[in-house]
């Protein structure tokens, strides 16, 4: 095959239709345009909102003003009279009413939507249910619902009933039965391969948590060890700062004087035993000292004859 030889796969390029070229091409003369009219006309287009002339679609509708509220709650409404009515009738102790007889003396007629719906009071129980205060109630009623007004709530209570408000829970709730956190039984494969990569999952996923507990660990014993050489150093660095009334803390110069003052201190506060063993040494001294005198004087004895001579003239 060569380059020249490549085609497009049949059925891929369809022609364009070629129309005014004769009656037996199908599209001959006025080319599917029809005889003659607005769209019979070249640039004869009509745009798709255009209605005949009359009045649009867009311009009929009246302009919607204010506010939409779309959190609007729509409710089945229903008074306490109206109840009232249909118990007198003894509508509520029919079988269709998926009730039992009338409710004896000092018990309470459970009221809720489906109830109501049966005999009339509630077209739609898909809708919440508000049970209105309008009219008298001398029944005591369970009544429930979604939402009761204030005045609804005392009458029941005064004819010796109850009310109850059905609350949708804010969030959602695990299932019956699953636990408090939800957690399900992985499903078991059916093959021997979909089991061996599932036990492969579950080692790598061990693995995974091996290996950061123990870089956890790791970096736990160095966070130690280099808090206990802060702490060392810290010491080392406490133990060079002597307090200034320490003997370490005197200069050079301070310390050479104490030492050459330290022996005539000694010897001034020293025991008697040891000033008797130091008396022979000081004797010795003494001695030593006293015959350097007499040869200094015998020195200055030898008179020289000059002056001698001078002095007797």
């Amino acid at each position: 095959m060569k380059l020249h030889d490549l085609r497009p796969p049949d059925g891929s390029h369809k022609a364009r239709m070629r129309v005014g070229r004769g009656i037996a091409a199908g599209k001959g003369k006025t080319a599917g345009r029809g005889t003659k009219g607005q769209k019979a006309r070249a640039g004869g287009s009509i745009p798709p909102w255009f209605e005949g002339g009359q009045t649009p679609l867009h311009m009929r509708i009246p302009k919607l003003r204010g506010f939409k509220n779309r959190a609007k709650v729509v409710y089945e409404v229903v008074n306490v009279g109206a109840i009232a009515q249909r118990i007198e009738a003894g509508a509520f102790a029919r079988d269709d009413t998926k009730s039992a007889a009338a409710p004896k003396k000092g018990e309470q007629l459970t009221i809720n939507a489906d109830l109501l719906r049966a005999v009339g009071l509630v077209r739609d129980v898909r809708k919440p249910l508000k049970v209105l205060g309008g009219g008298e109630l001398s029944t005591a009623l369970f009544v429930v619902a979604d939402a009761f007004t204030k005045s609804a709530t005392e009458k029941i209570e005064a004819a010796g009933g109850a009310v109850s408000i059905l609350e949708i829970p804010a969030e959602s709730l695990p299932a019956i039965g699953v636990g408090e956190a939800g957690a399900r039984t992985p499903r078991v494969a059916r093959t021997a391969a979909g089991r061996a990569a599932a036990d492969r999952k579950v080692d790598a996923r061990a693995a995974r948590d091996a290996d950061t507990e123990e870089r956890a660990a790791e970096a736990a014993a160095a966070a130690a060890t280099s808090s206990r050489k802060r702490a060392s150093k810290a010491e080392a660095a406490t133990a060079d700062e002597a307090p200034a009334d320490k003997p370490a803390a005197k200069g050079r110069r301070a310390a050479v004087e104490d030492e050459a003052e330290t022996p005539v201190e000694a010897t001034g506060v020293a025991e008697p035993e040891v000033q008797a063993a130091a008396e022979p040494e000081i004797e010795a001294a003494g001695a030593s000292n006293a015959v350097a005198p007499s040869e200094d004087a015998s020195s200055d004895t030898d008179v020289d004859p000059d002056a001698a001579a001078d002095e007797s003239a």
